[in-house]
């Protein structure tokens, strides 16, 4: 197996792992709550004005999948849609008091998956984290650019 193939089953396994380790805690802590409805929640939590448009395209989805996603999580009270003076056509998200609590339940189990996995992290050097970095940007601009060869719009940046 050449190395390229060895990075990507590499990425594939840790991030499996990653997702197994950390689910069990997850689905306890966030019970009643999709990964997506949470992941949903804390984009809108740290995203001013989150919109159906900025929502597709930071999930790789459709407008259709998060214009369903949004009305679930404004069902379960998670959620509210507000327009601004400005513009009264488009319509903006903003968490309830509900959404901010499971937002900060979530943050707390991230906190918590970093504590455990701290002793790696602080092994790796600066210079370390920088060359990992490069190619993971690299890499996504590689994919950005393939995605768009499709005609696929799915990034405003």
């Amino acid at each position: 197996m050449n190395k390229e193939d060895q990075v990507i089953m590499r990425f594939r396994d840790l991030f499996n792992k990653m997702v197994w380790l950390n689910k069990s805690k997850m689905e306890v802590s966030l019970k009643g709550y999709t990964s997506t409805e949470v992941h949903c929640i804390e984009y809108i939590g740290r995203n001013e004005d989150s919109n159906v448009t900025k929502l597709a395209e930071s999930f790789y989805m459709t407008s259709g999948a998060i214009s369903k996603l949004t009305k679930k999580l404004i069902q379960k009270g998670l959620i509210e849609s507000y327009r601004k003076q400005e513009n009264k056509k488009e319509i903006y998200f903003r968490l309830t008091e509900l959404g901010k609590e499971i937002d900060k339940v979530h943050e707390e189990l991230h906190k918590e998956f970093r504590e455990r996995d701290k002793a790696v992290f602080e092994q790796v050097t600066e210079k370390q984290f920088d060359s990992m970095l490069k190619f993971v940007e690299k890499y996504s601009s590689h994919l950005d650019a393939e995605i768009k060869k499709l005609g696929v719009e799915l990034k405003s940046e």
